[in-house]
């Protein structure tokens, strides 16, 4: 059976996008926010205590999430250097799955007597996602040829927005009508709502892995030492993306942009309801609306993208970020953060789907497995996420409130909107070059 561009090949990558963007809806953006920042209110103060220490709540969660992200950074190197050598990188994507959906499977016994548990599971699906993703990030390159990695990579993301979609209705179904269900104790809505996004995750990852391949042994690569070798491997990685030009300003643009918008969509929930006082229906339609409009983001970028190239997209994406965090300082009502929301979910899909997109492109097309370099763009991207959220956690704590953080992360995008222009520059002296020419 031919591997690249095979349909059937092509729908089984693309549902493990399916199963796990629930986490990510349900657990970062929508129910675990709503949830974990009502129950650690008290009485307007908003301060939780945490092993002995007190923190501001969306602050602490955000610590939470940038640890795990750092934890995930250092261990990518070493495991797909692994799944380089032995070709068994589906092996690690079941592995960080089962770790993710147990963890939200254990959500369901978080209450405010016990904000330890809940914050380590928390943190420890974060690590399953991401640890799952760049294994399947890596599959990109050899599943799809170059021409069709921009239409293959928007159809993952949908996928994604889809099937979080609906599981997000069935849980909005027991949180805004508990009583169909017979359901008395408010707590157990958003509780039963993680089991659920562990049971989805587990269930439908079954699929792409029955189907997609386990990955070609890269039998050059040898290594005594398992962790000194994957940071060696990573090492070649970074001299190998210094002798492409076009990879090389890529990344750094990509890393500052990245700062900006994924503590956007992680914080985004946490902010309507602290800064807005938006009640858990208002977030989860406002979620909704985001996903939806995601899926139309995620199509038509990758369409624009045919006609006028990546980078050139990326750079319209990136200014209306900068509109939307200027927006999101000055907005005070519901309706505002509505329009708004419509927005984030255009660029929100655009630029991640672009993003990963373009990374393939500019990689060889013909290395025998990808991982080590996915790892690289995830190390990237998983740093890039610690520091926009430590720096988001830290200004809210200094200034006492989310809008001067948001207001804060413009710094990001206009670094990375500047790196763009140097990257579209060098492009266009790479334009006869036929390996580039379709970027």
């Amino acid at each position: 059976m031919q591997l690249k561009d095979n349909k059937r090949t092509i729908w089984s990558w693309a549902m493990f996008d399916w199963a796990n963007s629930a986490y990510n809806l349900v657990i970062t953006t929508t129910i675990f926010p709503a949830y974990y920042t009502a129950i650690t209110a008290n009485n307007g103060t908003h301060k939780v205590n945490f092993f002995g220490y007190t923190f501001i709540n969306t602050a602490l969660a955000d610590y939470a999430l940038a640890a795990a992200y750092l934890v995930i950074a250092l261990m990518l190197p070493v495991l797909t250097a692994i799944a380089d050598f032995r070709g068994n990188k589906k092996v690690f994507m079941q592995f960080f799955t089962m770790i993710g959906a147990i963890s939200c499977g254990l959500l369901f016994f978080f209450n405010k007597s016990n904000i330890e548990l809940g914050i380590i599971c928390f943190a420890m699906a974060a690590i399953g996602y991401c640890g799952g993703f760049v294994f399947y990030n890596s599959y990109l390159p050899q599943i799809a040829s170059i021409e069709m990695q921009d239409k293959v990579s928007a159809k993952g993301f949908t996928y994604g927005y889809i099937g979080s979609v609906l599981l997000q209705l069935i849980c909005f179904a027991f949180v805004l009508k508990p009583e169909w269900f017979g359901i008395t104790d408010a707590s157990l809505p958003p509780r039963l709502s993680f089991l659920l996004v562990g049971v989805w995750w587990i269930a439908f990852a079954q699929i792409p892995f029955t189907i997609l391949p386990k990955g070609e042994p890269n039998t050059t690569t040898q290594h005594k030492n398992i962790i000194k070798g994957g940071f060696a491997e990573l090492g070649k990685v970074w001299n190998k993306i210094g002798r492409m030009p076009l990879l090389k300003k890529f990344l750094p643009a990509f890393f500052f942009y990245s700062m900006g918008v994924q503590t956007v969509m992680l914080v985004a929930t946490s902010f309507g309801a602290k800064e807005l006082g938006l009640q858990q229906e208002a977030l989860i339609a406002i979620i909704l609306i985001i996903q939806l409009v995601a899926i139309g983001g995620a199509i038509l970028m990758s369409r624009l993208a045919v006609k006028f190239g990546n980078v050139r997209i990326l750079l319209i994406v990136v200014m209306l970020w900068i509109v939307v965090c200027v927006s999101a300082y000055f907005i005070t009502t519901a309706t505002q953060f509505y329009i708004l929301a419509v927005l984030v979910g255009l660029v929100m899909g655009g630029i991640q789907s672009l993003s990963r997109s373009t990374y393939s492109k500019y990689l060889p097309q013909n290395i025998p497995d990808t991982a080590s370099f996915f790892s690289f763009f995830d190390v990237t991207e998983k740093l890039a996420i610690v520091g926009g959220l430590f720096s988001f956690g830290f200004i809210e704590e200094l200034s006492g409130s989310m809008r001067n953080s948001t207001l804060a992360l413009c710094v990001y995008f206009a670094i990375g909107l500047i790196l763009l222009f140097v990257l579209l520059a060098a492009e266009k002296k790479h334009s006869k070059n036929a390996d580039f020419s379709a970027v």
